[in-house]
């Protein structure tokens, strides 16, 4: 008599502890699909006709999707509030190294995490028109704030200036004068930065509203 020595073979699932297949599935592409687009309202339509700054959106694009992908993943985990807490301090301790990021693109950057964790940790609690209201919410109020109610969009632009004798304070209404004559700008204020006394220069950041001017190269500004 034979003995039967086949050992059944385990699947690959088994093997490897993990699922090829979940319903959340299905969740996912839905809350990435309304993520992406009103991700996309905010920054290509409400953010870039008014910065043109290409830069910016390379970055908001990667890190709303990988916010979005994170919390996702990690709220399958059931993470408690101190993991969670954690995971936004990450946000705090980066810094980009070459320029300081503006206050405005920072309230962008925000913008573009909260819509993302918001979308993408919405428990079964929160109905999709729920969700819908909180995204159309964000996107009415950017909307209001940008073409409604602050009309006038500062611009701000550095310069290198060379008349140095002119950085004293007692000089701020000539050097103004000197720099709008020199730059054909309506300046509304400036401010001195770094002073090279080697080569007699200072950068100078001037601020006026690009709308009032009749050119503005701000936006090509490394």
């Amino acid at each position: 008599m034979l003995l039967n020595l086949s050992i059944p073979l385990k699947s690959i699932e088994d093997i490897l502890n993990i699922e090829f297949f979940d319903d959340d599935i299905y969740k996912l592409a839905f809350r990435l699909i309304i993520n992406i687009v009103f991700m996309t309202i905010i920054i290509r339509y409400l953010y870039y006709p008014i910065t043109k700054r290409k830069d910016y959106l390379f970055t908001y694009y990667l890190i709303g999707v990988i916010t979005f992908f994170l919390c996702f993943g990690l709220k399958k985990l059931e993470i408690d509030t101190g993991m969670g807490l954690g995971l936004f301090a990450i946000f705090g301790i980066i810094r980009y190294r070459t320029d300081t990021i503006e206050i405005k693109e920072m309230t962008y950057l925000f913008l573009i995490i909260g819509i993302s964790v918001t979308n993408a940790l919405a428990s079964s609690k929160i109905s999709i028109l729920e969700m819908a209201l909180i995204n159309f919410s964000v996107v009415g109020i950017t909307y209001g704030l940008e073409y409604l109610w602050l009309l006038e969009h500062e611009t701000r632009k550095t310069i290198i200036y060379e008349k140095i004798h002119l950085i004293l304070p007692e000089h701020y209404d000539e050097m103004k004068a000197d720099i709008e004559k020199r730059t054909g700008l309506t300046i509304n204020r400036f401010d001195i930065g770094k002073i090279d006394f080697l080569n007699d220069t200072a950068q100078v950041r001037i601020y006026y509203f690009a709308d009032e001017q009749e050119f503005s190269d701000y936006h090509n500004e490394k």
